[in-house]
């Protein structure tokens, strides 16, 4: 039996940053998103009697034990659910840079829990397929929807914590241009960067209060389709994650020159007049938020902008895709 499943990254704009459980990877703070097209991650399992465990192929090579071990424990579950023993073949591919901040393994894991629960004969609903993927990947569960999505903060033990879509992606056609300001891997990946903020940041408690009231806002001002409201609210979320990074022992500093370049370029844009803002994950990329009439001006400014290596754009899209 062989599935193959497709999800497309996302974009927080209420960020996530820390957790409420580590065990159950439970977010911290409430986060709200939007699911980006043409980002997408085609993810195959594929059952095998003569496999004595599961294997893990990620753009076209053996992933490394870190990255296996978490697809195994998802594939683990999927099958105590399933009452199977079968191990399974597993090959990933990304249309788009792996483990850099543009949530690979959010689109990774979503795509990996639709093609393993169908894989495994089992009809689950999206409910059960975000929970499932948010153990992997607490942005994994906003990846299985489509459109805007808010995904709560956990009560410790909810182990059942979904996301759930708040509009479809037809509902404002806002779109993305991601500024590309470095090239391979981050340094530090994102579960190991929350902990040191946590552990170490003296900003994190404020952090966490901020979370829980700017992501209502910011919800509100996507629905509205309130652009003057909604920039300065995303560009403040942002800068508050980063700066709970940045002030941990170690710091967590994942910017670049580029990424101050286009954070500067984007303020100037929507200074003269343009609605766009900026935001970024854990990475040194730079995504501009913008309406569709500007999405032009934007990318051009922003390949222009020096330290910039390349830019991608994307829209609103649908989620999981199965079969």
């Amino acid at each position: 039996m062989k599935v193959t499943a497709r999800a497309r990254a996302n974009i927080a704009l209420a960020k996530y940053w820390g957790k409420s459980d580590d065990a159950l990877n439970l977010p911290a703070v409430p986060s709200v998103s939007l699911t980006l097209d043409p980002l997408v991650t085609e993810t195959s399992v594929e059952l095998d009697e003569a496999l004595a465990d599961d294997v893990f192929e990620l753009d076209g090579a053996p992933a490394g034990e870190g990255e296996t071990r978490r697809v195994r424990a998802l594939l683990d579950e999927v099958r105590a659910a399933a009452g199977a023993t079968t191990r399974a073949r597993v090959t990933s591919r990304n249309d788009f840079p792996t483990a850099a901040g543009l949530a690979s393994s959010a689109s990774g894991f979503a795509a990996l829990a639709g093609a393993a629960s169908a894989a495994y004969g089992l009809d689950e609903p999206l409910a059960v397929l975000s929970a499932r993927a948010r153990r992997a990947s607490a942005s994994a569960a906003r990846s299985v929807f489509g459109g805007i999505v808010e995904l709560a903060a956990g009560a410790p033990g909810d182990d059942a914590l979904a996301a759930r879509p708040i509009a479809p992606a037809d509902h404002w056609d806002l779109r993305v241009v991601v500024a590309i300001t470095a090239a391979g891997k981050k340094p530090i990946g994102s579960r190991d960067a929350m902990g040191e903020s946590r552990r170490s940041s003296p900003y994190y408690r404020a952090w966490v209060e901020h979370g829980h009231a700017s992501a209502p806002a910011i919800a509100r001002a996507l629905l509205e389709r309130d652009f003057a409201t909604l920039a300065p609210l995303v560009e403040q979320s942002f800068l508050a994650m980063h700066a709970v990074g940045m002030a941990g022992v170690p710091s967590v500093l994942y910017w670049q020159p580029g990424s101050v370049a286009a954070i500067k370029t984007i303020g100037v844009l929507r200074a003269g007049g343009l609605e766009v803002c900026a935001t970024m994950d854990a990475g040194p990329h730079v995504k501009a938020v913008c309406t569709a009439r500007c999405v032009g001006d934007v990318r051009e400014a922003l390949a222009r902008t020096e330290g910039v290596r390349d830019t991608l754009e994307a829209r609103i899209g649908p989620g999981l895709e199965v079969g």
